[in-house]
C-alpha cells in the first residue's frame, strides 16, 4: 500500500548520517547551526513570531492595553497564553545568548490541568524538529550520552575555526576520554553522526518522574554500574558504566522532569552542577561526565511552596526560573480549549446547543477569579474576556486596575479545565436518546457536581450562587431571545406591516405634519401621532424618542432613496427591530400557542409550530434540545 510506503520513506529520511570529524569541522567553520546549542535549536523550531497590534482588534485592546504582542505558531493551540508563552520563548532567547538562563532550570508551576504539563509536551515536540550531531567512535558507534564532538577541541582550535568561545565549555565523557586514549589523540580517528532526537528512542529527549522516597535514588539522573559487564571491565571503566539516567539521555536535549519536587532532595543535587557547572558525577569512580541540555520541571503551587519553605532546599530557589501558568481568565479563550479537548474525541460532531460551552467558560472563570469590593466579580469576568461593560456597570474597572487590585493567587485556584471536561462528557451522555450537549443539563450537571464535590461550606454557597443568579438567568435571557427570533420569524408579514407604519408615523411627526390614513380615512395630528408612536416605543424602553425618531426616519429615507422609494426589511435595522419585537408580545408566554408541545388548537398554529421548530433548528438546537429549553424556560419564567 502506498501509505506504508509512505511512512516507510518518511521513517528512514534524514534519521541518520555518518560523517569524519574532520568533514565536521569543516562544515563547523561554514555552517553555525551543526553546533547549536539546545536553546538555539529550540528557538529556531518556534519559528519567528507574528507581531499583532491590539490597537486594532477593540477586544485585544482592552486586554493588552494598546501593546503589540507576539503570537507563535508553534503555540497556536494554547489559547489565552499569550504572556505565558513569552515568558517561556524569553527563557530560551536569554539562555542562547548564554546569559544565566543557560544555567537554570525552567520550572513551570500552576494549579492541576492549567496546561503545564501540555507546554512541555509541546517543547518536546519542538526539540525532535532540528538535527543534533553526536560524537562516535571509529566504528560508528555513538556516544552513550549523545554528546557533542565539540568536547573533543581546545579553545584554541576553536578560534581557529571560528567557534565562539561559549560554545567549547564541554568536556569529553569518560567514553570519549578512554577511545582518546585507545587512539592515541588521534581526533580524526572519531566520526561523528548527525541525528534527529527523539521521545522514543530517548536520543536526547527523555522523561524522568519522581520514585518512592525509600528506593530512588541519584542514578535516575546519573545512571549506575552494569553489573552485567562487571566480568569484562572493572568497576571505574567507562564500559561498565550505564549511562541509563536521565541526565545522561537528555544531553544535547530536553529533560523533563516531572512533578520534580516530589523528589527526595538527594535525588536533585546532580541538577546543581549539571546546570551549572555543565557536567555532574556519575554513581562509580569515572570522570565527570557533561551535560548541555535544558531541564524543565513542572509541578502544583503546593508542591513549590512547601519546597520553598525548606530552608536546606535554598541552594536550588536561585537557580529556578519560573513561569507561572494559571487558570484561562478569558472566556472566550476557554471556550476555544473546550472546542480544542472536543475536536480530539468521538464527540467532536456531537450537536452542541447555542450557549452551553460559554455558559459553562463563564461558570469556570468566575470560580477562579478574586471578587473585589468595588464591582461585581460578573463585571469583572466580563472586562477579563476583553468587553466594555462601562454602560451596564458604572462602577467596572480597566482590565489593568483589576489586575493591580489582585493578587498573585488568581487564577490558581477554583475550577480545573480537566474537571471542566469531565462536566462537560456528563452532560453529553445525560439523555440516553441522543448524545447532545445543552444549557439545561449542563445547569443541573453543574449543581450536582458541586453537591456530591465536598467543597467547604462557603465555597459550595458561591459557585451555587454563580449558577442560580448568573448562569440561570442569563441563559434565560439568551434562550427567550432565541425563541422570539424563531417565533416572530412566523409572523414576519405582521412585523412589516408595524415597521412601515412606523415610518410612517415617525416621518410626519419628525415633518410637523399630519397624517390622514388611506384605508380608513382617519385622520391623525401632531399629539396623536405621538401617543402612537408612543405605544411602540414604550416597551422597548426608548428613552430619547425625538433622536431615536429622526434616526429611523434618516435610515429609512436613504434607503428608499437607493431602492425605488421600498421601504426596507424590519429585520434590516436592528435598533427598531427590537422595538417591533417588545411590541409584538412582551413576555414569552404570549407565544404559547406557537412554541408549545402539548397540542396546537388549529392546523393554522400547528403550522406555525412546525416552522417554529425548524428555524430553532437553524438556530442550532435539535429538536429534542427545542422541547427541553423551551419548557425549561416555560418554568423558569412562572418561578421568577
Amino acid at each position: 500500500m502506498k501509505m506504508l510506503d509512505n511512512f516507510k520513506n518518511s521513517y528512514n529520511k534524514d534519521r541518520e548520517t555518518k560523517m569524519s570529524i574532520e568533514a565536521y569541522l569543516t562544515l563547523a567553520k561554514k555552517d553555525k547551526e551543526v553546533y547549536l546549542s539546545p536553546a538555539e535549536r529550540i528557538l529556531k523550531a518556534i519559528g519567528k513570531p507574528v507581531e499583532v497590534d491590539t490597537a486594532k482588534t477593540p477586544r485585544l485592546s482592552r486586554i493588552f492595553g494598546n501593546r503589540v504582542i507576539n503570537q507563535y505558531d508553534a503555540f497556536k493551540e494554547f489559547h489565552g497564553l499569550e504572556d505565558i508563552v513569552e515568558r517561556i520563548v524569553s527563557f530560551f532567547k536569554h539562555s542562547a545568548q548564554n546569559l544565566e538562563e543557560s544555567r537554570q532550570i525552567l520550572y513551570l508551576l500552576g494549579p492541576v490541568g492549567s496546561a503545564k504539563s501540555s507546554l512541555v509536551e509541546t517543547l518536546k515536540k519542538l526539540m525532535e524538529t532540528q538535527p543534533v550531531y553526536i560524537l562516535a567512535d571509529e566504528d560508528g558507534n555513538t556516544s552513550p550520552i549523545n554528546e557533542s564532538p565539540l568536547g573533543l577541541i581546545t579553545k584554541a582550535m576553536g578560534a581557529e575555526l571560528g567557534i565562539e568561545a561559549h560554545y567549547i565549555t564541554e568536556i569529553p565523557s569518560p567514553w570519549a576520554v578512554k577511545r582518546l586514549k585507545e587512539y592515541e589523540g588521534d581526533i580524526s580517528r572519531f566520526n561523528v553522526v548527525k541525528k534527529m532526537p527523539s521521545q522514543l528512542e530517548q536520543i536526547c529527549i527523555t522523561k524522568t518522574e519522581p520514585g518512592d522516597e525509600n528506593n530512588q535514588d541519584i542514578s535516575a539522573l546519573v545512571g549506575k554500574v552494569d553489573i552485567r559487564k562487571l566480568d569484562r571491565f572493572g568497576q571505574d571503566d567507562a564500559d561498565a558504566y550505564l549511562y541509563c539516567g536521565g541526565l545522561c539521555q537528555s544531553n544535547q536535549g530536553m529533560l523533563d522532569f516531572v512533578e520534580m519536587f516530589k523528589a527526595p532532595i538527594k535525588m536533585l543535587h546532580p541538577l546543581l552542577t549539571a546546570t551549572q557547572e555543565h557536567n555532574f558525577k556519575g554513581t562509580e569512580s569515572i570522570s565527570a561526565i557533561p551535560y548541555n541540555g535544558v531541564v524543565v520541571a513542572h509541578s502544583n503551587e503546593s508542591e513549590w511552596t512547601t519546597f520553598k519553605a525548606n530552608k536546606n532546599n535554598e541552594a536550588f530557589l536561585d537557580r529556578v526560573y519560573i513561569v507561572e501558568v494559571p487558570y484561562c481568565l478569558q472566556v472566550d479563550e476557554e471556550v476555544k480549549i473546550y472546542k480544542k479537548l472536543l475536536s480530539g474525541s468521538t464527540l467532536s460532531k456531537a450537536p452542541i446547543a447555542p450557549n452551553t460551552l460559554e455558559m459553562l467558560a463563564e461558570f469556570c472563570v468566575l470560580s477562579r477569579l478574586e471578587e473585589t469590593e468595588t464591582s461585581s466579580v460578573v463585571s469583572k469576568m466580563r472586562v477579563y474576556n476583553g468587553q466594555n461593560v462601562k454602560d451596564k456597570d458604572s462602577r467596572a474597572k480597566s482590565f489593568q486596575e483589576y489586575k493591580d487590585m489582585a493578587t498573585s493567587n488568581e487564577g490558581f485556584f477554583g475550577i480545573s479545565t480537566r474537571m471542566a471536561y469531565k462536566v462537560l462528557a456528563e452532560v453529553f451522555n445525560y439523555d440516553g436518546g441522543e448524545i447532545s450537549a445543552d444549557p439545561v443539563h449542563l445547569l443541573y450537571i453543574l449543581e450536582r457536581t458541586i453537591d456530591k464535590g465536598r467543597y467547604p461550606e462557603e465555597l459550595e454557597r458561591q459557585y451555587l450562587h454563580f449558577i442560580k443568579d448568573y448562569l440561570a438567568p442569563s441563559f434565560a435571557k439568551k434562550v427567550e431571545k432565541d425563541i422570539q427570533t424563531a417565533y416572530l420569524d412566523s409572523y414576519s408579514e405582521y412585523g412589516q406591516s408595524i415597521f412601515d407604519r412606523y415610518i410612517t408615523f415617525a416621518d410626519h411627526w419628525v415633518e410637523d405634519n399630519d397624517y390622514r390614513d388611506a384605508d380608513t380615512g382617519q385622520m391623525y395630528d401632531r399629539t396623536t401621532i405621538n401617543k402612537e408612536l408612543d405605544k411602540l416605543e414604550n416597551p422597548a424602553g426608548i428613552v430619547n424618542s425625538k433622536d431615536f425618531r429622526h434616526e429611523v426616519v434618516n435610515f429609512a429615507l436613504r434607503y428608499q432613496a437607493q431602492n425605488g422609494g421600498v421601504n426596507p426589511k424590519w429585520t434590516s435595522y436592528e435598533k427598531l427591530k427590537r422595538v417591533i419585537e417588545a411590541t409584538m408580545f412582551s413576555k414569552t408566554q404570549d407565544l404559547l400557542p406557537v412554541i408549545s408541545f402539548t397540542g396546537q388548537g388549529s392546523s393554522e398554529d400547528k403550522k406555525k409550530h412546525d416552522g417554529f421548530i425548524d428555524r430553532m433548528i437553524e438556530l442550532g438546537y435539535t429538536e429534542r434540545q427545542v422541547k427541553r429549553v423551551v419548557e425549561w424556560q416555560m418554568r423558569y419564567s412562572k418561578s421568577s
